[in-house]
């Protein structure tokens, strides 16, 4: 439908965005401002505890912090009551007493004809039902009783029966509807032959399928006879129908996930009408196919992580395998799946039969994240046992994890996947992990697989951010001193503004900003908001509304901030690309060495070991490369093992320290 020039203009600048949005959060008093049209809530799209979803009535837009999610009044009421575009529009005129203007004569064409195709749905779902009580469903009813489906369950689903022969097809054709509508609504077929129309249906129960609206698009049906081609078959592609774009039990399942109960997502009919009827009314099936891109997206508008459950044999574990390469490149912050997985040989409909509600709920209480179904596919039933086979494991989920488009989520991705790589190869967890960025050496020295997992965004340092506890003898040294954590502090508030003054340079270096561990939790939240930028959102603006303005001077007025010439000369990208490289760099290194010493700790059982101590002089001289300027006094300095400066005093600390743990010093 096209509507006239202004129309939505008009329709915006009489709705009250703050009202539209009002009816689905509750929100904070202490951080809005209703007085200026500045209103704060937690985000409806992900269902967060924090206020970070803002609205700004004078303008018309809104902006969640966490999630990205961003638009106006209409995409609110599109996205939240899951319309489409024009019946947003509909339901915001109606609510303002704007008159919708008159549909062209196409568009109304059109429309009439999907209403008549959907009463000519609706007529067969009563004759289906109606013939289930006749004396030739004696079969199928007896069939639905050993399944436990009761009166009521029949009742709510709209169970049916197609009987044998052309019996709709002659009870619709009595009814006056024409022989072509019967057809295009998927009921009916032509012979090429040119014979009269057939029912598609014979001998089937039916399950009616209906839309979000709640509107019937078409059927699905069992056969009854053992024999059949077909066990389940749906109706055609249609006008009303897309196999891909449907999911049964769509709105019932909606309704109650709004409620706080998990989507479930299960394999067919019977499998959603157990659970339904079990107690878990949140069910969809996909019909007929491979789960879509359309149905993904269909399910994070429901809920914003469905439960896929699925059958414990090969095929089953297969179908999870695809949905997972499916949702990878799909992801969005607060957007995932997890994986329910059932005994071998049952399907939620066997499991609640044999043992009650209460297992199914326990299997979903224990459903697990896609990422752990990515690392079982690729290392449950292999042996590791040499770096060839490590590496082909490392190439393998740095390709499937590659595919995610969000690079904060990568990160997240890349993290997780190290840290089960590293308990897989008998390492422990948090260990050893700021080593794989850069030249690539293994977890236990120079060219070992390991290397390359660093190459898939995994966020560096230790689990959760904590820092490892140092040994006695280095917490005098330079290695482990309160001037270090302050570099880190000061190198990540120069990062944070050299990217509010100069946003562009973002796409460039976001990988490296969603991997950076932050010791200060504002410099994190700040971080997280520029990773969600938009190409047109102003970053100090943006930070302001979210955090607040101190908390945004408090980066910004800081002297060593005030002198870095990527903030004095905002918006130079090339300025603040040299910026970025050098301070990146920095705490590269200082996580480097870091990463080796902590490792050290866990290596050392006995005797010295020449190659360890190598690298761990190798992180050293990696970290004085990054943190001393050539510009530097040399006369404190000596010559290293590599023909690099090392300052005296540094290498006095970290020659005590090797002594200390018990490593010989090679000859110098």
């Amino acid at each position: 439908m096209s509507l006239p020039p202004g129309f939505l203009d008009e329709l915006r600048g009489r709705t009250s965005l703050s009202q539209v949005v009002g009816r689905k959060v509750i929100w904070d008093t202490r951080k809005s401002n209703q007085g200026k049209g500045d209103m704060w809530a937690p985000c409806p799209f992900h269902h967060e505890k924090t206020a970070s979803f803002h609205v700004d009535d004078r303008k018309g837009f809104y902006y969640c912090f966490g999630c990205q999610a961003k638009g106006d009044a209409i995409s609110f009421v599109k996205e939240t009551e899951n319309v489409s575009f024009i019946e947003a529009v509909e339901i915001l005129a109606r609510e303002v007493g704007m008159p919708m203007p008159a549909r062209d004569p196409q568009a109304q064409q059109k429309t009439d004809r999907r209403a008549a195709l959907a009463e000519v749905l609706e007529q067969a779902v009563r004759f289906y039902r109606m013939s289930l009580q006749q004396q030739a469903a004696g079969p199928a009813r007896d069939y639905l009783q050993r399944r436990g489906l009761g009166a009521d369950a029949l009742e709510r689903f709209e169970i049916g029966y197609a009987p044998e022969g052309n019996a709709l097809f002659a009870h619709l054709a009595g009814k006056g509807v024409e022989a072509q509508m019967i057809i295009d609504a998927g009921l009916a077929a032509r012979p090429d032959d040119g014979r009269a129309p057939y029912d598609r249906f014979r001998g089937r129960i039916m399950f009616p399928i209906r839309d979000g609206r709640g509107r019937c698009i078409s059927f699905g049906g069992r056969a009854m006879d053992p024999n059949a081609r077909a066990k389940y078959l749906n109706g055609p592609e249609t006008e009303l129908f897309d196999k891909g774009r449907s999911l049964y039990n769509h709105a019932p399942a909606r309704e109650a996930a709004g409620k706080g109960q998990p989507l479930i997502v299960a394999e067919g009919y019977m499998d959603v009408i157990a659970l339904s009827v079990a107690g878990f009314e949140a069910a969809v099936a996909p019909l007929g196919t491979a789960v879509t891109e359309d149905q993904l997206r269909l399910l994070w508008r429901i809920a914003d992580e469905p439960i896929v459950a699925l059958d414990g044999d090969k095929a089953g574990i297969r179908a999870g395998h695809r949905v997972v390469d499916l949702a990878l490149p799909l992801l969005e912050a607060g957007k995932s799946l997890r994986f329910a997985i059932l005994p071998q040989g049952q399907d939620p409909d066997d499991l609640i039969r044999a043992s009650g509600p209460k297992a199914m709920q326990a299997l979903l209480d224990q459903a697990l994240p896609m990422v752990q179904v990515l690392w079982a596919r690729e290392t449950e039933g292999q042996s590791f046992d040499s770096p060839e086979r490590r590496a082909k494991l490392d190439k393998a989920l740095r390709e499937r994890i590659k595919t995610i488009r969000d690079p904060s989520i990568r990160g997240h991705y890349g993290e997780a996947i190290a840290n089960l790589r590293r308990g897989l190869f008998g390492q422990p967890q948090g260990r050893g992990q700021g080593q794989w960025q850069g030249a690539g050496r293994g977890p236990r020295g120079p060219g070992m697989a390991g290397g390359v997992i660093g190459g898939m965004g995994g966020r560096q340092g230790r689990a959760q951010g904590a820092p490892l506890p140092a040994m006695p003898s280095t917490k005098t040294s330079l290695l482990a001193g309160a001037d270090e954590r302050l570099q880190r502090r000061l190198s990540e508030t120069i990062i944070l503004a050299t990217f509010i003054v100069t946003p562009a340079v973002l796409p460039e270096f976001d990988s490296q900003l969603a991997r950076m561990e932050c010791a200060d939790p504002d410099h994190a939240q700040i971080r997280d908001i520029l990773l969600g930028l938009g190409p047109d959102d102003d970053a100090a603006d943006r930070v302001a509304q979210a955090l607040g303005q101190d908390v945004l001077e408090s980066v910004m007025s800081g002297p060593h901030v005030s002198i870095c010439p990527a903030v004095r000369y905002a918006g130079d990208a090339e300025q603040a690309r040299l910026t970025l490289r050098e301070v990146f760099g920095k705490l590269t290194a200082l996580q480097g060495l870091d990463a080796e010493i902590a490792e050290a700790e866990e290596e050392i059982t006995g005797l010295a070991d020449e190659a360890v101590t190598w690298r761990l002089r190798e992180a050293a001289e990696a970290r004085n490369r990054a943190l001393r300027s050539q510009q530097e006094d040399k006369t404190s300095y000596e010559m290293g093992p590599n023909g690099m400066m090392i300052d005296k005093d540094e290498r006095s600390a970290f020659d005590a320290l090797l002594d200390k743990i018990g490593y010989s010093k090679p000859r110098r």
